[in-house]
C-alpha cells in the first residue's frame, strides 16, 4: 500500500503535474520565463506548444549579463513571441549603477513587454540593508529604467523578501506574483508564475509557467 501511494505521488510529482496548465480567462495567455541555466531553447518548438510570451533575465547586480540573453531574446522574437527582460537586483549594489547596467545589455524597444525587477533573498548576496536603504536603492533602480524605456517596472517580489522587506504594496507597480497552482490572492497582478518545473516543447527540462492578463 505505501509503495503503491509512493508510486501514484511520484507518478502526479513528475508527470502529471508538469503538463498541467490552469485554464485561462478573457484576455489571459501563457508565458514562461527563462535563464541560462534552461540551456539552448528551440523557440518554435516551445511558440507551437500555445506559450505567447517570455520573460527573459538579462543581468544581476552591476556587471552580471546572463550567457543566454542575447541568443534567447532573439530567438523568442524570430519565433514570434511577444518578449520581455528581467533582472535581478541585489542588496549589495547600488540601484543606479544596476539600472545603468540593465539599461546597457537590453535592447532600448518600447514594444516590447515591461522590464521587470526580481526581488529575492534566496541567490542574493549577504548584506541585508535597513529598508528605508533598499527602499531608497530600489526606487532608484525604477526611475532610471522607468524614465528611459518610458514603462512602469513589474515587480516580481519572492515571499523571503516580501518579508523582510514590505515592498508589494508600497511601490504601487504592477504585480509578477508567485501562486503555486492557485490564482493570485493579491490586488495588481498582471503576471501569475503558476509554478517552476512546467515541462513546455523546446526546453530541456522544467521551466517556469506563467499566465498573464
Amino acid at each position: 500500500m505505501v509503495l503503491a501511494l509512493a508510486g501514484l505521488a511520484a507518478l502526479v510529482w513528475f508527470v502529471l503535474l508538469p503538463e498541467y496548465r490552469p485554464g485561462l480567462r478573457e484576455g489571459e495567455r501563457y508565458g514562461i520565463d527563462v535563464a541560462s541555466h534552461q540551456g539552448e531553447i528551440d523557440w518554435q518548438r516551445v511558440a507551437e506548444d500555445d506559450i505567447e510570451f517570455a520573460y527573459i533575465k538579462a543581468t544581476e547586480g552591476g556587471d552580471f549579463t546572463d550567457d543566454h540573453f542575447a541568443t534567447n531574446w532573439e530567438g523568442a522574437a524570430a519565433a514570434g513571441l511577444d518578449r520581455g527582460a528581467y533582472h535581478f537586483f541585489t542588496l549589495c549594489t547600488p540601484g543606479e549603477a544596476q539600472a545603468e547596467h540593465f539599461l546597457s545589455v537590453v535592447p532600448d524597444d518600447r514594444d516590447e513587454l515591461p522590464p521587470a525587477v526580481d526581488l529575492e533573498l534566496a541567490g542574493n548576496c549577504s548584506d541585508r540593508p535597513s529598508n528605508d536603504d533598499l527602499q531608497r536603492e530600489l526606487q532608484a533602480f525604477l526611475d532610471a529604467v522607468e524614465s528611459t524605456t518610458g514603462q512602469q517596472v513589474l515587480l516580481y517580489v519572492g515571499d523571503d523578501f516580501e518579508r523582510r522587506y514590505p515592498v508589494r504594496n508600497e511601490l504601487g507597480r504592477p504585480l509578477w506574483h508567485l501562486r503555486f497552482l492557485s490564482r493570485p490572492d493579491v490586488d495588481g497582478w498582471v503576471v501569475w508564475q503558476v509554478m517552476g518545473f512546467a515541462h513546455v516543447d523546446g526546453i530541456e527540462g522544467r521551466v517556469d509557467l506563467d499566465v498573464m492578463r
